[in-house]
């Protein structure tokens, strides 16, 4: 037979030179993409036989036999294989529209993985580790096959093969192990399943493997793509088996969702809920995502793309019947099926934990302690369904020990309530010895503790549940029946309340309030001033916040504040009633979870004032 030897594509040679040096950034992707390729051949032939009954194949399979002395490994498969005209067509050359423009935007990107195109050549990764790539193969029903070669340096040879079994085979002439170079010695056995493990163990067909001749045949992949199987088939063993295969917990998960998406568009999904937080669930760099199949092919370990990140801790895989995939199979194109993919699983993922919490308290109790605060950083997206995240949230309240939902707050609400009143704070103890509470505990409002550093930020942007505006209890004036003070009492503490606020220079106003019943003073923010918390917050950040002046209110019916009162008209030149004023500032300042300026002056005025009382 002649050999005709002939050159590649301009672009296809660049392309080559690419692939080598910059694509991919895990060589061991080469047999990943070759078994990827010898699946679709079976599927084409699987197909293929439906409708012509010369083309059927009993035992579809893939084999992999490596031979170390020649230092070769050879995918082997009886798929649908390829004419003499299709191997020059899809392997010699890359005609397609726009390959000029990507290879030039290739070249001046800094991160060339990113910009790669629809090309569908995962098999030109085996230039990575090959010195030579021979392919043999004859399409099912012709009578010839052909063989193909390259070295990767511009030419490859093609001719015409007489007795070519059907369907394909590649076989890789490897280059040297080079650990420096991540290129591993493919020739061993058990590097080879350690990959098809990781990346084909559940392509559809039996992936076969032989280290010599003459030895036992393994099959090295299981087959078993639990989510492709009714749910009804499936054992919960198996499932908490999976999942801890996926998740590398050794607990059992939560929950498990299975989902499965017909139409123009089709994938399955199989998540796990798991049972506790993993530990780097609020670390910028931690390893969060599903994993996504194409056709039962491992493309990426943690694609971020496919759940919200308030969902992270979510795991499990997503098999996608076509997808648009880089050359590489490692980064995703932002296309409208992503997009998809992504709202209903996270439709799906908010539903089951509705379920939980109207049907399983307990499971729903756990889920929210480890994943609670997570899940409402999802309230600060305004793209995010924040309806169904307010739905399933649960928080503290004076009502009781128990978290409460929002529904439940609704429902308890006295008549004539028109507000969810709210307080954040650092922790519940501060929050509930808060002043701030006091009217409402006495008149029987229940209040939201807000406690998760999450909530300081999300109540800024959230304005209202079910038509119910949030309302902050340490913020501005609070309408409540008896929050008013009569315009006469007000009067006769003009002077005292002028006098504060030319003494006080931290205070940006005095008034007096009928939200306090027990302490002598509480200092509020404006409506939309920052909170302490928030504050700090946002100075751990390293952002440059200004200290907020806030409102110092006063309890008329406390007894120090009368007091101060009538000293203050006997003697307003006292220095006494300064120290007097700071003292009642700095309690103040530290109930609402503020900082004094000046720990140290403060400390000694108060331990001056109690030498004096004993």
């Amino acid at each position: 037979m002649t050999t005709e030897t002939l050159e590649f594509q301009a672009e296809a040679r660049q392309l080559l030179q690419l692939m080598v040096h910059s694509i991919y950034s895990n060589k061991d992707v080469f047999l990943r993409e070759l078994i990827s390729n010898a699946s679709d051949a079976l599927d084409k032939r699987r197909l293929a036989g439906l409708t012509d009954e010369r083309l059927r194949a009993d035992d579809l399979h893939i084999d992999l036999a490596v031979d170390p002395d020649a230092r070769t490994l050879t995918v082997r498969d009886n798929g649908i294989g390829m004419s003499r005209d299709e191997v020059v067509g899809l392997i010699g050359t890359i005609a397609r529209s726009g390959t000029a423009e990507t290879l030039r935007r290739l070249r001046e990107s800094k991160e060339p993985a990113e910009l790669i195109g629809q090309f569908g050549v995962g098999f030109y990764s085996t230039f990575m580790v090959a010195d030579r790539v021979t392919l043999l193969t004859r399409k099912a029903g012709e009578p010839t096959g052909t063989r193909w070669e390259s070295a990767g340096e511009g030419t490859y040879t093609v001719e015409e093969v007489a007795d070519a079994p059907e369907g394909t085979a590649v076989t890789v002439h490897l280059r040297p192990e080079d650990g420096e170079d991540g290129l591993h010695d493919y020739t061993d056995l058990a590097t080879v399943r350690r990959i098809v493990k990781r990346y084909s163990d559940f392509i559809a067909f039996p992936i076969r493997a032989t280290a010599a001749a003459g030895a036992e045949e393994q099959v090295l992949n299981s087959m078993k793509a639990l989510w492709a199987r009714p749910r009804a088939e499936v054992a919960e063993e198996e499932y908490r088996e999976f999942y801890r295969h996926i998740a590398h917990d050794w607990t059992d998960p939560l929950e498990t969702i299975s989902l499965r998406a017909e139409g123009t568009f089709e994938y399955e999904a199989l998540l796990f809920i798991p049972a506790r937080r993993p530990h780097d669930l609020f670390q910028r760099d931690g390893r969060h995502g599903v994993q996504l199949y194409v056709k039962r092919v491992f493309i990426l370990e943690d694609s971020r793309e496919l759940l919200p990140d308030h969902l992270r801790f979510v795991k499990g895989v997503v098999d996608a019947a076509d997808l648009s995939l880089n050359i590489s199979r490692e980064i995703l194109q932002q296309d409208r099926h992503i997009q998809l993919i992504r709202r209903r699983l996270a439709k799906k993922v908010m539903a089951t934990i509705k379920e939980l919490m109207t049907g399983d308290a307990d499971k729903y109790r756990t889920f929210w302690r480890e994943f609670g605060p997570a899940v409402k950083e999802g309230l600060l997206d305004p793209a995010e369904d924040r309806k169904a995240i307010l739905d399933v949230a649960s928080f503290a309240s004076t009502a009781g020990e128990e978290p409460t939902s929002l529904a439940d707050y609704l429902a308890r609400m006295k008549d004539g309530q028109d507000k969810i009143y709210y307080m954040t704070g650092e922790s519940r103890a501060q929050v509930e010895n808060s002043p701030h509470l006091e009217a409402f505990r006495a008149q029987g409002y229940e209040v939201l503790l807000l406690t998760d550093p999450v909530d300081e930020i999300w109540v800024e942007g959230v304005p209202e549940y079910e038509g119910k505006e949030f309302s902050s209890v340490a913020r501005g004036a609070v309408d409540l029946p008896a929050d008013e003070v009569s315009e006469e009492r007000t009067g006769s503490y003009a002077a005292l309340l002028g006098w504060l606020g030319e003494t006080l220079a931290d205070v940006k106003d005095v008034r007096l309030t009928g939200r306090l019943t027990n302490s002598p003073a509480c200092l509020v923010s404006d409506a939309d001033g920052l909170t302490p918390t928030l504050e700090k917050m946002y100075r751990a950040m390293g952002q440059d916040v200004p200290t907020a002046r806030r409102i110092l209110e006063l309890n008329p019916e406390h007894p120090l504040v009368g007091a101060l009162r009538t000293a203050h008209e006997e003697r307003a030149d006292d220095p006494a009633l300064v120290e007097t004023a700071e003292l009642l500032y700095g309690t103040a300042l530290l109930a609402e979870g503020g900082d004094l300026a000046d720990p140290a002056r403060f400390a000694k005025l108060l331990a001056d004032r109690l030498a004096r009382t004993v």
